[in-house]
C-alpha cells in the first residue's frame, strides 16, 4: 500500500518522517506532503498566501498521477480538511482516508467552524502582524512555518462524488486542552461506518508515538505487505 501524509497548521512532511521510516521497513510506500507556503525556505510569495483550494488541488495532483498502487490517504489536523476535499474529488482512486486527531468536515464548513474558541483565538492572534499569516504557536518544532490564514478560514465544497468510497479511519490522540475533537471522536465510534482507534499521548500523535501510529496505518485493511 501507499501512504500519502498530510501534515496538520504550520508543519511539515517532516512531521511524519519517524512514521515513514517504520512503515517503509515493512514494505510500504510512502510520500509526505510540505503543504504549499509551508516550505521550508518560506512561501513562494508572502503577498499571495495559499488556502484550502490550494491544499487540495496540490495532494489531488499527488494522487492522479498515482501508478495505481491502492493508496491510504492520511491527513493530521488541518489535514484533515484537506484530504476531505481530496476524497470528494478523487474518492474512487483511494483505498482508505485516515484523520489523524483531524477535522471531518461536511459541505460548508471550515477549520474555523469546526475548531474550538481556544484555536479561533490562536489564529487571530497569531495573524495580528500582516492579517494573512499565522505565526507559529510556542512549543512546535524549529521546522515549523507561519500558517496561511485563508486555508483556516475557507470554507469546503463537498459535492459528495458518487463514486466507490474508501475505508475510513479516526485516529484519536485522547483527551488534550483544547481539543476540538472530543465530540466528534465520540460520534464516530457510534457509526459503523468508521473505525475509531485511540493513542492517547495527545494531539501530535507522530512525533510522540510514531510506532503505535504506524502499527494502526499498517494494520488497516489491505495494507498487509
Amino acid at each position: 500500500m501507499k501512504f500519502v501524509m498530510v501534515p496538520g497548521g504550520w508543519q511539515g512532511g517532516w512531521v511524519f518522517d519517524s512514521v515513514a521510516a517504520e512503515l517503509r521497513r515493512d514494505g510500504h510506500q510512502v510520500e509526505t506532503v510540505t503543504l504549499a507556503g509551508l516550505e521550508p525556505d518560506g512561501p513562494a510569495d508572502a503577498a499571495r498566501p495559499p488556502n484550502l483550494d490550494t491544499h487540495v488541488d496540490q495532494v489531488a495532483e499527488i494522487i492522479d498521477r498515482g501508478d495505481g498502487t491502492p493508496v491510504a490517504l492520511c491527513g493530521h489536523s488541518y489535514g484533515g480538511m484537506v484530504i476531505a476535499g481530496v476524497a470528494d474529488r478523487l474518492g474512487d482512486r483511494l483505498d482508505q482516508l485516515v484523520f489523524i486527531d483531524a477535522y471531518v468536515p461536511d459541505d460548508g464548513d471550515s477549520c474555523w467552524s469546526l475548531t474550538s474558541d481556544r484555536f479561533r483565538e490562536l489564529f487571530i492572534s497569531g495573524a495580528r502582524a500582516d492579517g494573512r499569516w499565522v505565526e507559529v504557536p510556542d512549543g512546535l518544532d524549529p521546522r515549523a512555518r507561519p500558517h496561511p490564514l485563508a486555508s483556516f478560514v475557507q470554507s469546503i465544497r463537498l459535492r459528495g462524488n458518487p463514486g466507490r468510497a474508501p475505508g475510513r479511519t479516526f485516529i484519536s490522540g485522547g483527551a488534550w486542552p483544547g481539543s476540538p475533537f472530543l465530540t466528534l471522536t465520540e460520534r464516530l465510534r457510534d457509526d459503523p461506518t468508521w473505525r475509531v482507534h485511540e493513542i492517547p499521548v495527545g494531539h501530535n500523535i507522530a512525533r510522540r508515538d510514531p510506532q503505535s501510529l504506524a502499527a494502526v496505518l499498517g494494520a488497516l485493511p489491505g495494507a498487509s505487505a
